[in-house]
């Protein structure tokens, strides 16, 4: 006897949910479309419908809603970016409506704007993927009373309550491929080469990628470096038969006493301090204290694109799946998180205005890094 599979229809949802909406909020990263596609998957195979917001926040402020349903998001898993789009200009409660007479924007809170659009498509809850500033986005809108459940999305791997973000280790990936394809040309010309990369505050990803290419030198926001040292790191490897170096540099890197280097600042961003730049300046600095041969490289947008590796596509789905997972079971305005190896779930406001940074005297990997002889530029290293 064969049985028919039961229908979304047939199905009763263990919360009492029956709609919810999913948005993509923050900058984009690969897995996003991992997570929308798992999100909607499991609620479907649930009973519950799901409704797409374009652009994060906005498709709330704007009403543009889309339906999602098992075509919508098949093949998907593969894609990078999000089909829903994302924005990181789309706060509810400080919103830019247009230009005043100054020529500033004038903002407007839009959050009741936002709840007539959930009551008008009957969305009851919130699946929310993105950063600490989507979290705190989320917030006026658990206040009154949509259950809102967030999954942790940077690059920079600097959400505070969980150990791992997906995208992060894509973004490894896309820089250490890069690092490790400078390594021919910096060998054939005995040059130094700087290869900048994101990361803000936190050195995660230069950590990660800086060792998985073999850096010579790492430079972190949470370890000042000194100049002095870095040049007598690349003056000694230049010493050698075909000597040159790599420098993996986070855009965050700053030297011992000094500051870090912004490249621009835009007003109606809710980051507006864009950091970018000391590649380049540690590379002339090099060059003018050494008279080695300096080159710089700015990765930039190259590190978040494209297709996410098949370790984000997993993590990316378990993530979408306890999202899912918290929802039937009644929790409320909980954020996924990984903690050492195992799915957990922190307040989901909990991460706001917080970054988790590496820990320079008890991180495993920067103990690992100097035991083969990387330089970090705070003169604790031997280059041999």
């Amino acid at each position: 006897m064969t049985h028919e599979p039961m229908s979304a229809s047939d199905r009763v949802p263990m919360s009492g949910v029956r709609r919810i909406g999913v948005l993509t909020g923050g900058g984009d990263c690969p897995g996003l479309n991992a997570v929308i596609r798992a999100v909607t998957k499991d609620a479907l195979f649930h009973g519950i419908e799901v409704m797409g917001i374009e652009d994060g926040f906005a498709g709330l402020i704007e009403d543009r809603i889309v339906p999602l349903d098992r075509r919508t998001v098949g093949n998907i898993l593969t894609r990078g970016g999000t089909i829903l789009g994302s924005s990181n200009k789309a706060n509810p409660q400080h919103y830019a409506i247009g230009l005043g007479d100054d020529g500033k924007p004038v903002y407007r809170d839009m959050v009741e704007v936002c709840m007539t659009t959930i009551d008008l498509h009957r969305i009851e809850a919130l699946v929310v993927i993105g950063g600490d500033g989507t979290m705190s986005a989320a917030k006026p809108f658990a206040d009154r009373g949509i259950n809102c459940i967030g999954v942790p999305k940077t690059i920079d791997n600097d959400l505070w309550g969980t150990d791992l973000t997906f995208g992060f280790m894509t973004a490894v990936s896309n820089a250490t491929e890069a690092l490790d394809k400078v390594h021919t040309t910096a060998a054939s010309h005995h040059r130094t080469i700087v290869v900048e990369v994101m990361g803000r505050n936190a050195g995660w990803l230069a950590l990660h990628s800086g060792i998985a290419s073999g850096s010579d030198v790492i430079l972190l926001p949470e370890i000042p470096f000194e100049l002095d040292d870095v040049c007598h790191t690349v003056e000694t490897r230049a010493q050698r038969k075909f000597g040159f170096t790599i420098i993996c540099c986070s855009e965050g890197a700053k030297p011992k006493g000094g500051k870090q280097i912004v490249d621009r600042v835009i007003e109606t961003s809710p980051d507006p301090v864009r950091l970018g730049g000391v590649g380049k300046w540690v590379a002339n600095e090099i060059e003018s204290r050494t008279g080695i041969e300096s080159r710089s490289v700015v990765l930039g947008h190259v590190q978040r694109g494209g297709v996410p590796v098949a370790a984000d596509r997993v993590l990316a789905t378990r993530f979408g799946h306890a999202a899912m997972e918290m929802l039937r079971m009644g929790k409320t305005n909980r954020l996924v998180v990984m903690q050492e190896g195992n799915l957990s779930d922190v307040e989901i406001t909990s991460a706001a205005d917080k970054q988790r940074l590496v820990q320079p005297d008890t991180d495993p990997l920067v103990e690992a890094a100097r035991s083969v002889y990387t330089c970090f530029g705070d003169g604790l290293t031997k280059v041999v």
